[in-house]
């Protein structure tokens, strides 16, 4: 947006004096569409909506991050973006105008009859411009956006994200909260029983009790140098629910974040050439997939 004058100079240039007539016709048709009042609105739009969610995507992508506040931000991002919704459009129909009379775009009456930038009306409803940018735009894109949130952030992730949290040995197991970890073990009924359950109970006290008297785990960071440091110490055999449940939180994220990654990662191993394949050949697949 900031260099929006800039884009079109460029554009120009290249549109009257590029070496290639292909070069010309591309950079004709690239300025035919930026210089759309169509193309402005989305811009604006993206522009307002990755303003919203940049915070919280930095923070759930750092690795030090505290869980509860990268929580408490997406409910936050939330919010704010259900009041854009609902609020804001006003302001980012002013915006998109302002920005359309600065650079010279011209702005349809909102009143008539939408019709789209550069194709055939005959496939588009027949609504005005003001109702196609406002419901099938700007309403449609937040919403999906909300979806996602609500797909990937409800409330039993969100609970269980939290319980996780309260078991972080960060600042000598700081935000340690007994109720919420053993709220975080009934999540995985088939790995605790009731019994089990009982037992954790007691042997989350001597654990915490055993963790804040040994200087060797006062400075972890994080439930992965916990793990490795009951293992070193062979306190694993000594707190096995204990152990247990950090192992199965663990494994969540690999179960959850990676999933894309996988498949990706598999999309190189089953190609055309390897759609059938034996016991050897896989095994030399299985291999070439670790490794990338």
């Amino acid at each position: 947006m900031d260099l929006f004058s800039t884009i079109v100079k460029v554009l120009i240039i290249i549109g009257k004096n590029g070496s290639k007539s292909d070069d010309k016709c591309k950079a004709q048709g690239i300025l035919y569409s930026m210089e759309s009042f169509e193309f402005v609105f989305m811009a604006q739009l993206m522009t307002t909506i990755f303003g919203y969610t940049n915070n919280l995507c930095l923070a759930l992508q750092r690795r030090d991050q505290d869980i509860i506040n990268a929580m408490r931000l997406v409910s936050l991002t939330k919010n704010q973006l259900q009041k854009t919704r609902e609020d804001g459009w006003e302001i980012h129909l002013n915006k998109v105008i302002s920005f359309c009379n600065n650079h010279g775009i011209v702005v349809p009456d909102l009143e008539a009859c939408y019709v789209p930038h550069g194709r055939s009306k005959r496939f588009v409803q027949q609504v005005s411009y003001r109702h196609h940018f406002r419901i099938d735009v700007f309403i449609e894109v937040i919403d999906l956006l909300l979806q996602e949130f609500d797909n990937r952030f409800d409330e039993v992730n969100m609970e269980l994200i939290r319980c996780m949290a309260c078991f972080s040995p960060r600042d000598g197991f700081s935000s340690f909260d007994k109720e919420s970890v053993l709220k975080l073990a009934t999540f995985y009924p088939s790995d605790f029983s009731s019994i089990d359950l009982r037992s954790l109970d007691c042997q989350l006290d001597i654990f915490m009790e055993d963790m804040r008297r040994d200087n060797d785990f006062q400075n972890l960071q994080d439930l992965s140098s916990l793990s490795m440091k009951l293992v070193e110490t062979k306190r694993d055999v000594a707190y096995p629910f204990v152990f247990l449940l950090i192992k199965l939180i663990l494994i969540l994220p690999v179960a959850t974040a990676s999933v894309e990654s996988v498949f990706s990662g598999m999309t190189f191993v089953k190609n055309k050439l390897r759609n059938r394949i034996g016991d050897e050949p896989l095994k030399d697949c299985l291999v070439t997939f670790i490794e990338k």
